[in-house]
Parts: structure tokens; sequence; C-alpha cells
């Protein structure tokens, strides 16, 4: 069930970027521009401030009651 579970979440993160891509080109080659000129820190940061939310996200649907 976990595999499945992370293959669902996977396939669920290509959806909503194909559609942010679709829907907003110009503003996602804006996005990634900014995202390379942006320091390695921050981006670190950012990345492990996401990975934790996701966690606690998950956690709180899978076991909250």
């Amino acid at each position: 069930m976990a595999i499945r579970d992370f293959l669902v979440g996977i396939g669920m993160v290509f959806v909503i970027e194909g559609l942010l891509f679709a829907a907003f080109p110009g503003m996602m080659r804006n996005a990634m521009k900014n995202v390379l000129e942006s320091p390695e820190t921050l981006l670190r940061g950012l990345g492990l401030a996401m990975a934790v939310l996701g966690v606690v996200l998950v956690g709180a649907i899978r076991y909250g009651s």
C-alpha cells in the first residue's frame, strides 16, 4: 500500500505541475529564472521546509482522527 500511495503522490505532482505549465507558461518561466538566481542556502531552506510540511501533512491525513 505504501508504494501505491507514493506513486499516487508523484502522479499528483505531475498533474499539478503540468497544469501550471499549460495554464501559465510565462509565469512558470519567470519562476524558474528566479530559482536559478536564488542562493543555494535559500533553496535548501525552502526545500527542507517543504519536505517537513509534506511529512506533517501526510501524517495528519493518514493518522489524524
